[in-house]
């Protein structure tokens, strides 16, 4: 079966880091990515990578914070989070794109496989 399993979540304070793994299983994907959703608040980008070509694509959130990065041998891709604020609290979510239709790397509708999800909580 088709899985992608988000792991690397926790309480941290303010300053910290955190890295954030993502297990792909059943299948490989022409481009992965992260999404976040606080609380009443609506899903949101935060980082992408293509698979073959290695380019990635970061939210202005994060940019210059955040690394998003892959481990071949092991089929995972990660999310480095530096200098963590509480604005970066949420459930972040690993997405994989199956298709290689389409670039719009940042919508959340060009991803066909989601992750259950890992709370990230900075406390400040």
């Amino acid at each position: 079966q088709v899985q992608l399993i988000e792991s690397g979540g926790g309480l941290v304070q303010a300053g910290d880091s955190l890295r954030l793994s993502c297990a792909a299983s059943g299948r490989t994907y022409y481009a992965m990515g992260w999404f976040r959703q606080a609380p009443g608040r609506a899903r949101e980008f935060v980082a992408d990578i293509r698979w073959r070509d290695s380019n990635t694509e970061y939210a202005d959130s994060g940019k210059g914070r955040f690394t998003i990065g892959r481990d071949n041998a092991k089929n995972t891709m990660y999310l480095l989070m530096n200098s963590l604020e509480p604005e970066d609290t949420a459930v972040y979510y690993c997405a994989g794109k199956g298709s290689s239709l389409g670039t719009l790397y940042r919508r959340q509708n060009a991803y066909d496989y989601w992750g259950q999800g890992t709370q990230v909580t900075v406390s400040s």
